[in-house]
């Protein structure tokens, strides 16, 4: 159809939009140090997740009858007793603290990036490593300060191993947990940046089959833009698919941190 020869225009210009920045929508050298766009947007949801947390505490009550307190306490409890408590068997209460940061720092973010106009801090790789790197600095403290330096490092090994295999079982196990930097992050980023494309390849087919309607109002371009009210209706579903997987996705790098925290913390 004519109206798809602009569809590979229109996705380059959208690639080029969720593509690092600067703030003016320039590209930069990687010497330069400039302010990104999606740092700007991480300093958007900072100062968004300090002011409802400050409003949640301000109104916290023994019956909280504040909607942000509820909804700040409900999703704590939810991290405390779902994530932290199931996933780290004794002393999880020493690790909410991190845990509960990590879940409602990526939650605004994500929900941040679905305002139109707005950016996922959590759609680019930069922020994802420097979250993962995070959490991977953080399980090794707490192992080596659980088990102690030559304890943790034994652990990686598991109990009962032959003694002529155990040097490669503990090469593997030492490089696969340096690979969790890297699995967290992608994951986290995949997800992010991949709805985004989709989301905009579906706003882009809607406009572009409802462009004539309003350039033009005939009955042929009535017609035409027929097909938009079915593009909409996919964009509209993939957004609210989209709140839930930025739900999803906070979820799921928090609990993964709560793994690896948990086994860190006791030997095996």
């Amino acid at each position: 159809m004519e109206v798809l020869k602009k569809l590979p225009e229109e996705v380059d210009l959208l690639l080029r939009s969720l593509s690092t920045l600067n703030v003016n929508g320039q590209e930069y050298k990687p010497t330069e140090f400039v302010l990104s766009n999606y740092i700007f947007f991480m300093c958007v949801a900072l100062t968004v997740l300090a002011i409802i947390m400050y409003v949640a505490v301000k109104n916290l009550k023994m019956v909280p009858d504040s909607k942000v307190s509820n909804a700040v306490e409900s999703l704590a409890q939810f991290v405390r007793d779902d994530i932290a408590a199931g996933m780290i068997p004794h002393g999880s209460k020493k690790y909410f603290g991190f845990l509960a940061t990590l879940f409602f720092f990526i939650l605004t973010s994500n929900i941040i990036g679905l305002i139109p106009g707005c950016k996922p801090s959590t759609g680019t790789m930069g922020v994802t490593v420097a979250l993962s790197t995070t959490v991977f600095a953080y399980f090794n403290y707490v192992g080596f300060k659980n088990q102690g330096f030559l304890g943790y490092l034994k652990s990686f090994v598991p109990h009962g191993v032959p003694l002529a295999v155990a040097p490669v079982i503990w090469v593997i196990e030492v490089f696969s947990s340096f690979l969790r930097i890297f699995t967290l992050a992608v994951r986290l980023f995949a997800n992010m940046y991949a709805g985004h494309i989709i989301l905009g390849i579906f706003a882009i087919l809607t406009s572009l089959f409802i462009e004539p309607m309003i350039e033009h109002l005939s009955a042929g371009s009535v017609v035409g833009a027929l097909p938009s009210i079915g593009w909409l209706a996919l964009m509209t579903a993939l957004y609210l698919l989209e709140v839930l997987v930025a739900f999803v996705q906070a979820y799921v790098f928090t609990l993964l941190s709560a793994v690896y925290i948990g086994a860190a913390a006791e030997a095996h």
